[in-house]
């Protein structure tokens, strides 16, 4: 038998065993004092074990509630030696609430009281004292039973709950562990990036500069090549910033996450020629630093996509803060293309989908020839004060 069947059982019997013998009672012939005795024992036990289950801590609580029951049934027995099936419940509440050699104590002085109940019906006193003794070795012996029951129940409760908690504290302690390795492999992958980009990308930008500012000087140079040096420069910026694993410059100029999305979305569209609207929908707030860099990540190269290829005449950002989730749609009237869902595409493209991946979200693209394009960036809503 489980521990929670077991538990159920032992609830039950102390009610059954005073109703069921007083419904036997009762069919024999209605006696009102058998119902006002039988539903004042369930009752009393209800009281004091089922409804207060702290009240049977107290010693002097148990003794006041075995005494009355006792009392109780020794009235039943009296009217009616079919209760005497009901001292069983009582043997069984000797055990369960007194301690040690008070449980034996408990149990002799019911079979007492439940011999000296019962109709002597000619017994002699030799006979009275021999049913005395065989009913407290009985009970006896089966209380031994049911603490030994009873304490194996425990047991197998308390295993239990050592291993439900050292399996919680093995899954925290492996959770801990594929944390700390995806940590060790994300740092030697950025560090590897970090001197692919100082050794190439920002060394190749720095010569451009260099040369831009040699041109400076050449007639007819002017805006644009006021231009290009800023490009270049920021180019630079963002490559050193990249190495140094701090985030984007838009969203260190302006910590609010749809500010920094604006302002992006508004330079671009200065130097692109094409306007672009941001729209946010929900209630907006701060999301881990990850979220936000992925998300304007995302913005940023999707805009360059447009002005490389979309031959586009408007675009729409659409920031949407959801329950659990946070999107960024990106759409254009441009040219569209012919997308495959099984190719991953460039390396734009690519860059992004592992961006999104990374934080367990999704890339979707919308697209067909001349119908534009549409780039849907989902990622988990993860609050600002959470941490990787």
């Amino acid at each position: 038998m489980t521990s929670s069947r077991w538990d159920r059982v032992m609830a039950a019997l102390p009610y059954l065993l005073v109703l069921l013998p007083a419904l036997f009672s009762l069919l024999r012939e209605w006696r009102v004092e058998v119902l006002a005795l039988a539903l004042f024992a369930v009752a009393w036990h209800w009281l004091v074990v089922t409804a207060h289950p702290g009240w049977v801590a107290r010693p002097w609580v148990v003794a006041g509630y075995v005494v009355v029951l006792l009392a109780v049934v020794a009235a039943l027995v009296r009217v009616d030696t079919v209760f005497t099936v009901t001292g069983v419940g009582t043997f069984l509440q000797c055990f369960a609430l007194l301690p040690g050699l008070w449980a034996y104590a408990g149990v002799a002085v019911t079979v007492g009281v439940l011999v000296a109940a019962r109709p002597a019906d000619g017994r002699t006193p030799v006979e009275l004292l021999a049913s005395f003794v065989v009913g407290v070795l009985v009970t006896s012996m089966a209380g031994l039973v049911f603490q030994t029951v009873t304490e194996q129940n425990e047991r197998l409760k308390q295993t239990t709950a050592r291993l439900a908690a050292l399996a919680e504290e093995n899954a925290e302690l492996q959770a801990q562990l594929l944390t700390q390795a995806r940590e060790a492999g994300v740092l030697g992958e950025r560090q590897r990036m970090a001197r692919e980009i100082h050794d190439t990308i920002a060394q190749g930008l720095t010569a451009i500069l260099t040369q831009l500012e040699a041109l400076g000087d050449v007639p007819g140079a002017g805006e644009r090549l006021a231009t290009v040096r800023g490009l270049a420069r920021e180019s630079l910026s963002e490559a050193r910033r990249s190495v140094r694993a701090l985030r984007p410059v838009p969203l260190q100029e302006s910590p609010e996450f749809t500010a920094a999305l604006t302002g992006v979305a508004e330079r671009w569209s200065r130097l692109a020629g094409v306007p672009a609207a941001v729209s946010v929908t929900g209630a907006a707030r701060p999301l881990h630093p990850e979220v936000e860099d992925t998300l304007l990540r995302v913005a940023q190269e999707a805009l360059a996509n447009v002005a490389r290829h979309a031959r586009a005449g408007r675009v729409v950002l659409t920031l949407s803060y959801m329950d659990d989730v946070i999107a960024l749609d990106v759409r254009d009237d441009g040219a569209g293309f012919v997308h495959e869902p099984g190719r991953t595409g460039g390396f734009g493209l690519v860059g992004m989908r592992q961006r999104v991946t990374r934080l367990a979200g999704r890339l979707e693209i919308e697209t067909a020839p001349g119908q534009g394009t549409g780039i849907s960036a989902t990622v988990p809503a993860i609050p600002a004060a959470a941490r990787s």
